[in-house]
């Protein structure tokens, strides 16, 4: 069983991220880049199924500029089997790259799509469920377990009344919770290995797909300054203060 997952270069987690004087986007100039956290939980859970002997090959997929090839070789560091890099200038928003995906999905032919819920530079959340619409391919989102059996896939995931339990036939696509599994460390040697394994580079346009922008951002802008807070003598200041100031959020 081959298991395809797509992972996303973003801004570092730890990094605060500043917009450009001219608030046309975000600057990302010499800042560092990483995976995706959400896409390196995917990676983990895939590699954990190729390792129970539920699947034999682990893809990871990544589109965007050449430097997307780190965020390959970090997948392959995990335990990915071979990577697939879909090069492109443009900006690729959640429609383009589930079109991609799906584009890929008919080449490979993987029977299980692992996808990060969402990204932590646009927060999205729309990918997987875009891919899945595009594949005719049944979806569970939010994993926080899975369990593959008998061509079939078990995934729990949490909901706003507890918790729900999906069985879905494969193939299907999931997207991953932070509570699926802890990544593991990439070691020194295993990252010498992924140097070795072998990457596909192709263009948007071999796939027969069109990654054009549908959406043009406007402006960006940072947040507002919060202000200092303020010490009150007593509490018949405070509930004053609260009736007469408070802001309604």
């Amino acid at each position: 069983m081959k298991i395809l997952v797509p992972v996303k270069r973003v801004v570092d987690y730890n990094v605060k991220v500043r917009v450009k004087p001219d608030g046309s986007a975000v600057d990302i100039a010499n800042v560092k880049m990483s995976m995706n956290p959400f896409d390196e939980i995917a990676v983990e859970e895939a590699v954990r199924l190729r390792e129970a002997g539920v699947a034999t090959e682990v893809i990871a997929v990544s589109c965007g500029v050449t430097q997307c090839q780190e965020t390959l070789r970090t997948a392959m560091a995990i335990g990915a089997d071979r990577a697939i890099l879909v090069e492109s200038t443009e900006e690729l928003q959640p429609l383009a790259v589930a079109k991609i995906l799906k584009a890929l999905v008919d080449k490979e032919q993987p029977q299980l799509i692992i996808l990060g819920k969402q990204a932590i530079d646009d927060d999205s959340n729309q990918t997987g469920q875009m891919l899945a619409a595009l594949a005719g391919l049944p979806q569970a989102t939010f994993a926080s377990k899975v369990t593959v059996a008998d061509g079939k896939v078990t995934v729990s995931r949490e909901v706003d009344g507890g918790s729900e339990t999906l069985s879905l036939t494969l193939p299907a696509v999931i997207t991953t919770d932070l509570r699926l599994n802890e990544p593991r460390y990439v070691t020194l040697p295993n990252i010498m290995k992924a140097k070795k394994k072998p990457m596909e580079t192709l263009k948007p346009a071999d796939l027969g797909v069109d990654v054009t922008p549908r959406l043009k951002t406007l402006k960006v802008a940072e947040p507002p300054q919060r202000s200092a807070g303020v010490k009150v003598p007593d509490v018949k200041t405070l509930v004053e203060k609260l009736k007469t100031e408070a802001k309604v959020l």
